[in-house]
């Protein structure tokens, strides 16, 4: 049965894959008209999703969970963002001449059909479904069980969006159960790449049970490093943020590392601003040390694991460090080669920073949770990829082609160019 769906999936993204922009982008805004008009339909499912969840997930999966009317609109702005974008399908990337009359080109295409599992976050169906159309592939979606009504609201208001347009609404499908995500997984004919969002141990379930290639990244640990010169009015603003300004979410902040010059200073203070927005405080041994007899406020020792703790959540390790290098060494050594960030304004330690720490995204003097698509102008993403094969960080439009080559000649032959009396190649690039 599967199969066959998937199959049904792949037709529809063949002709969707040989539509003009024009079309395609018709048929995104299409969708974004149909998410309009079933709003209160959507948002009433999520109610129903949440009010069915409460309690029985984590507080991280529920945030994630939720879909009001405010977050519905910003996902329909961004399906709108995702129509303004360049076409990425039919680019010329290589356009050589091998020899008089035999010409190479390389032209991106889709990658085909995409299998895409996620925990909670029903926004997720919105943001995937706009970029699969504007990159003409064809996705087969499979939410988490606490969000099935709201996932099946939204693909029925895509489809019903799709209707209007020349894209079949074949070229998105819904799966709601355990068993089909196990089946899914095993479709390495079917399928072209999967791409799960989720937890880290759900992520690694999805490596470690396929044979078709994955996309995504299995923990967010992230950190933020306040330098010895850095300015303390921006460094506690960006830490409250990139911890605070969404928790749940895998670019917050996980670890803060603080140089040790500045530690007797900067640690009550910030220690005292985080505890005011609610947020935990694991501290290591040395940062207890060095608070001494301030430590009037309560404060947890840090424990090994929680250096390579995701907590997703209103909880945060601080470890102080001796100099920038130490700082380096911490985060290669913990993170998930997700979001990395410097507070400092000595220009050459931001540099080293940048250049050193392994991640898909490293900054310097601003949050952590810049690291989305939406925010780096994609329009939407499909999920964050931490492999060191591209895609990497966000992936948006330019993670969802590949490429093909196209060689056209007239009747040459390889013969040609071997042996004794070899003709040589041109290769001249046009």
């Amino acid at each position: 049965m599967l199969t066959e769906i998937a199959q049904t999936t792949r037709l529809a993204a063949q002709h969707l894959a040989n539509l003009p922009t024009a079309a395609k982008n018709a048929a995104i805004e299409a969708i974004a008209k149909s998410l309009e008009d079933h709003a209160a339909e959507i948002v009433a499912a999520n109610v129903t999703d949440c009010q069915a969840a409460e309690g029985e997930i984590a507080p991280a999966l529920y945030a994630r969970l939720k879909l009001d009317a405010t977050k519905l609109n910003g996902a329909i702005i961004g399906v709108l963002d995702v129509a303004k974008l360049a076409d990425p399908v039919g680019q010329m990337q290589i356009h050589r001449e091998i020899d008089t009359g035999l010409i190479m080109q390389r032209v991106s295409c889709p990658v085909g059909v995409l299998g895409v599992i996620f925990e909670a976050r029903p926004d997720a169906v919105i943001q995937i479904a706009s970029l699969a159309i504007k990159s003409g592939n064809g996705v087969i979606l499979k939410g988490g069980k606490e969000a099935i009504a709201s996932c099946t609201a939204l693909v029925k208001a895509i489809k019903i969006g799709l209707a209007q347009s020349q894209v079949n609404p074949d070229v998105i499908q819904l799966l709601t159960t355990r068993a089909e995500t196990n089946e899914l997984l095993k479709l390495d004919r079917e399928i072209d790449l999967i791409i799960p969002r989720g937890s880290n141990e759900f992520v690694k379930y999805v490596q470690d049970n396929t044979r078709i290639p994955v996309l995504g990244h299995a923990d967010g640990i992230c950190h933020l490093y306040i330098d010895r010169e850095a300015d303390f009015d921006k460094a506690i603003a960006i830490t409250i943020d990139s911890k605070t300004q969404y928790p749940a979410a895998c670019n917050a902040i996980e670890t803060l590392l603080i140089h040790r010059s500045i530690a007797s200073k900067f640690l009550p203070i910030i220690i005292d601003r985080l505890q005011a927005h609610s947020v935990e405080v694991r501290l290591s041994e040395l940062g207890h040390q060095i608070l001494g007899n301030e430590l009037h406020l309560t404060v947890d020792l840090a424990i090994a694991t929680d250096w390579a703790t995701e907590y997703s959540d209103l909880i945060i390790a601080i470890q102080i460090v001796p100099d920038l290098d130490a700082a380096i060494t911490h985060i290669n050594t913990y993170g998930s080669r997700h979001t990395d960030s410097i507070v400092t304004d000595n220009l050459t330690s931001a540099k080293v920073f940048i250049d050193q720490v392994d991640a898909a995204n490293v900054f310097h003097n601003c949050s952590t949770r810049f690291s989305d698509g939406f925010r780096y102008g994609f329009g939407a993403e499909v999920g964050i990829s931490t492999q060191k094969m591209p895609p990497r960080g966000p992936v948006g439009l330019e993670g969802l082609v590949t490429y093909k080559y196209q060689l056209s000649g007239n009747g040459h032959i390889a013969a040609t160019y071997t042996g004794e009396n070899a003709k040589p190649f041109t290769h001249r690039d046009l």
